[in-house]
């Protein structure tokens, strides 16, 4: 099983929102997830990102692909 850590949408039409999870990478995006590791708000002036950095390196440990888009924000 590969995991991946990437961005799954919450939120409603015009107020996006989105977790930052560990899943299966065979699975959609909505798909139930592994663990969740944060949330990321970009509708908030600065864009609010929470993440659980120690479950993050924890996945990456065990092998986990970071999304582009997850790799971002870690940055941040």
């Amino acid at each position: 099983m590969s995991v991946k850590i990437r961005l799954t949408r919450i939120g409603k039409r015009d107020d996006p929102k989105y977790r930052v999870i560990a899943i299966d990478s065979h699975k959609r995006r909505d798909a139930s997830a592994l663990e969740q590791l944060g949330t990321y708000d970009p509708m908030e002036n600065p864009a609010k990102v929470t993440l659980k950095k120690d479950r993050i390196d924890y996945w990456i440990s065990k092998g986990a692909l970071v999304s582009e888009a997850v790799a971002v924000l870690i940055k941040k």
